[in-house]
């Protein structure tokens, strides 16, 4: 007997196929151990109810999606930067708010100023708001300590964060800080040859990310970055074309990257690297909507492509203070022109892919962890739909309700 049946619902499994939204309607789901045991029409159970499972629920008409995957936050800081955002409408310049101690460099302050504990307390806040919102795995990137005991302190914060599945990903390479502002190679350095093998040995990182930009790092840096990643066993991802064309998406693609992210100025190169890798492309509306950016990233050559497109809040204090899936996938479908299936696929099956858990997490498929969202809607479209509404109704973790 199974632990667990859901019945008399609607199943939007985000399998791919020839039904919308992988949708299975009338659906039942069978939960053992923690994974999904069956799934399908109820019409096509195994045999009576009472037979099937220890625990029978109704789902009374509701739709279950797999649990959303947020793959790409900086959930972990020291503090937020709303007064610099109100400088900013201000008037002020991002000079201004550097000379004013802003920017980056404040949260860096803040984040090594801060112990581990208070930072763990101040995300699991904003984690709250992400779960209450569906999510069940949350992705968590350093980088905002730049030193080796802070870029450890955030990561183990991070492990202390409860009630979601949390990869931590380390991203040392953010800034230059201060200590290093005129010694780039040596702040490389200490990330390949200190800062990275310290998070490895440790098992505090699940992935390295780095800033390719122009006011980040070069694809040269980069790419000393990701074979000290590669030589401790680390799979890679990167911030790549946001402001400018790095090249860094074809880096990354060159590494087998996990991800690029951002990709606002991705060329056609760039696209084609990445289909052939297999690396995902996650989008993150909210810091395109709060830096009230003008150029999309080329979804249609991506789509083209084939190349899969994850949707990510980028939760961060500086340009992307948003705790919630369900408002990116909107921002996606109304900023970048992606179809709600397409954006809910980013949020579950592509959100998956892009943390290296396509087997484990991101459809509703027997073997699949049992990570559950069931919500009050009609369609699956209305995810991406309601602004500021809470449709969620139950979120599972492990097959365990946690509502």
């Amino acid at each position: 007997m199974w632990d667990t049946l859901l019945i008399d619902g609607h199943a939007a499994t985000m399998m791919p196929g020839k039904e919308p939204y992988g949708a299975i309607r009338q659906a039942a789901l069978g939960i053992e151990s923690g994974r999904i045991a069956w799934i399908g029409p109820q019409a096509n159970l195994p045999g009576p109810l009472a037979d099937l499972a220890y625990t029978v629920e109704s789902l009374n008409d509701r739709w279950v999606t797999p649990g959303l995957i947020d793959c790409h936050t900086h959930l972990i800081f020291g503090s937020n930067r709303a007064t610099e955002w109100e400088m900013r409408l201000n008037g002020a310049s991002y000079e201004d708010i550097a000379r004013a101690g802003g920017g980056i460099l404040s949260s860096v302050r803040a984040t090594r100023a801060a112990d581990q504990a208070d930072l763990t307390s101040s995300a699991q806040s904003r984690l709250d708001a992400l779960m209450a919102s569906g999510a069940t795995t949350v992705e968590v990137k350093s980088g905002y300590g730049l030193d080796i005991d802070s870029e450890l302190k955030m990561l183990r914060a991070a492990d202390g964060l409860v009630g979601a599945r949390i990869v931590r990903t380390l991203l040392s390479a953010h800034a230059l800080p201060p200590e290093f502002k005129d010694n780039r190679s040596g702040y490389i350095d200490l990330i390949c040859n200190q800062i990275i093998p310290a998070a490895a040995q440790a098992g505090l990182a699940d992935a390295v990310d780095a800033f390719c930009e122009s006011i980040g790092f070069t694809p040269a840096e980069v790419e000393r970055v990701f074979k000290a990643a590669q030589a401790h066993g680390l799979p890679v991802k990167l911030h790549a074309e946001q402001l400018t064309n790095q090249h860094g998406a074809a880096l990354t693609a060159r590494f087998g990257g996990l991800s690029a992210d951002h990709l606002e100025y991705l060329d056609e190169a760039g696209v084609a690297a990445m289909a052939e890798a297999g690396t995902v492309a996650v989008l993150l509306p909210g810091a395109y909507y709060f830096l009230k950016d003008k150029i999309p990233p080329p979804i249609q050559a991506l789509r083209n492509a084939g190349v899969a497109m994850a949707v990510a809040t980028d939760c961060n204090p500086g340009t992307s203070p948003l705790t919630s899936l369900p408002m990116a996938m909107n921002l996606a479908c109304t900023l970048f022109g992606l179809t709600p299936e397409e954006a809910l696929a980013g949020c579950t099956r592509h959100g998956a892919a892009a943390l290296g858990l396509a087997d484990e997490i991101g459809t509703l498929a027997i073997g699949k962890a049992a990570d559950l969202a069931v919500w009050n809607i009609d369609e699956p479209a209305e995810l991406a739909y309601w602004l500021g509404a809470a449709p969620l109704s139950q979120r599972w973790l492990s097959g365990q309700n946690l509502t």
